[in-house]
């Protein structure tokens, strides 16, 4: 065979490769990387057991505190760790973007460590006095306010598929609220609330050793730690200045802060109300085993919600969510209806799917399209509103009662979900949001939209 011929026939073999390489018919999609490695699962054992704690303690609050200093007492402590968090959680953003996410989660868990051991050791000692457990209230309401800003930010950096992540830990937030509570009345009832706290502040200590163990990757670390180019620590700018950068960057997504809006509505309106209201109508009618019963199908529906989650991978997020949430309308209808309970379950199932679904597609948009270096202040912000809203309808459900029944109420609670909805779809901003495509190494593209050539609320011009 000549040199010519052998050429050829070289240029022809990989032509042919080529072709099968390219060829839809017979290329395979390159294989997802997976999830579940060390530094995922880390952080997963981490979340787990810190929503498991999370979710002991309304309930250990309400059956330790109250027969020593009655509702009132249980809702002074619960109100001073709301109040708390509320106000020091913008602060709490700025620090982990100037500190690192993961050091202020450690710090805040080792804190919880304390307050915690310091109320167990008091209830195995007697009767704690009323000055402790606000105290401790204030103490865990402010290391919360640490804690959370640095959650939204930490997922990008240890899971290269940020939504197949935030729907892995729904479910694991879904079956904490399961079995936490159950789990703290069974202890209260067979030894005492000390054990219950000392439990949870185990959870907290685990959850600080599983965070400090994270390694993060090389350029993931520049962005979790003050020793990156960009650190608002390096560059010593003042906190005020941090927190008008969150504000700026918050502001600058119209999509963003149009929901936040809508949160806040719906937790005045919905969310807030819902659960006083709700646990009135229901045991009034069936009885308080009936409200737990339909509490825990909540989060049955929570756990499917995340699981649908995994699995779907809509091409515009908020949209997917927005229409999911619609179904939720049925929950506050079927209550203010006088529902029977397999009609009170089903709804309970699916209101919990809707809110799970809802808050995946919302927390991977904020992650996914928000520059690294300003996520936490950024989701700061965002936590800030939402939980404003929730606290305020809190406070108004009980005078609103004078004003209409709790079954009306309900029904103009189930009007503003199907209202909010609307009001989602109608903002192009929130419509037209797509998902950010992933890189080759997982994670998200470019922060401004998927192919980086857009804007924070979207395609340039909308």
């Amino acid at each position: 065979m000549t040199t010519a011929q052998t050429q050829k026939q070289t240029q022809t073999e990989t032509a042919k490769a080529e072709t099968a390489r390219t060829d839809p018919r017979t290329s395979r999609p390159p294989a997802r990387p997976p999830m579940w490695d060390r530094r995922f699962t880390l952080y997963f054992t981490a979340r787990a057991v810190s929503l498991l704690g999370d979710a002991m303690m309304p309930v250990a609050a309400a059956l330790a505190v109250g027969p020593l200093y009655g509702i009132s007492g249980v809702g002074f402590v619960l109100g001073i760790w709301t109040g708390t968090f509320v106000l020091l959680v913008l602060f709490g953003g700025v620090f982990a973007d100037r500190f690192g996410a993961r050091r202020m989660m450690v710090g805040a868990d080792l804190v919880r460590v304390l307050t915690q051991g310091v109320l167990a050791a008091a209830f195995f000692a007697g009767s704690p006095p009323f000055w402790l457990l606000v105290t401790m209230a204030a103490l865990a309401g402010a290391a919360v306010a640490m804690f959370l800003p640095g959650v939204n930010g930490m997922v990008p950096l240890v899971a290269r598929e940020p939504q197949r992540a935030n729907a892995t830990l729904k479910v694991a937030d879904a079956l904490a609220h399961l079995l936490g509570p159950a789990l703290a009345g069974l202890l209260i009832a067979l030894t005492s609330a000390g054990t219950v706290y000392a439990i949870d502040a185990g959870t907290f200590l685990l959850s600080a050793l599983c965070l400090a163990l994270i390694r993060l990757a090389p350029a993931a670390a520049r962005t979790d730690t003050p020793d990156g180019a960009d650190s608002p620590a390096r560059t010593g700018s003042s906190l005020r200045r941090d927190l008008r950068q969150g504000w700026q960057e918050f502001r600058a997504r119209t999509w963003m802060w149009a929901v936040i809006l809508i949160w806040v509505v719906y937790g005045v309106l919905l969310f807030g109300p819902l659960v006083p209201l709700s646990s009135t109508l229901i045991g009034a009618r069936l009885g308080p085993n009936a409200y737990g019963l339909v509490v825990s199908f909540l989060g049955v529906g929570t756990v499917l919600g995340g699981l649908l989650a995994l699995r779907l991978r809509p091409t515009r997020p908020l949209a997917a969510g927005a229409a999911a949430m619609a179904l939720y309308t049925v929950l506050p209808l079927c209550v203010a209806l006088g529902a029977g309970l397999p009609v009170l379950l089903a709804g309970h199932v699916l209101g919990g799917g809707a809110l799970a679904f809802w808050s995946v597609m919302w927390a991977t948009s904020v992650q996914t399209h928000t520059p690294p270096a300003v996520l936490n202040r950024v989701s700061a912000y965002e936590l800030a509103g939402s939980v404003s809203g929730i606290a305020l309808g809190q406070i108004l459900a009980g005078p609103a009662t004078a004003l209409a029944s709790p079954g009306r109420l309900l029904l103009l609670s189930a009007g503003a979900c199907l209202a909010g909805c609307v009001a989602l779809f109608a903002i192009p901003a929130v419509r037209t949001l797509r998902r950010a495509a992933l890189t080759d190494g997982g994670n998200p593209g470019a922060p401004g939209g998927p192919d980086g050539r857009n804007g924070p609320d979207g395609p340039v011009g909308e």
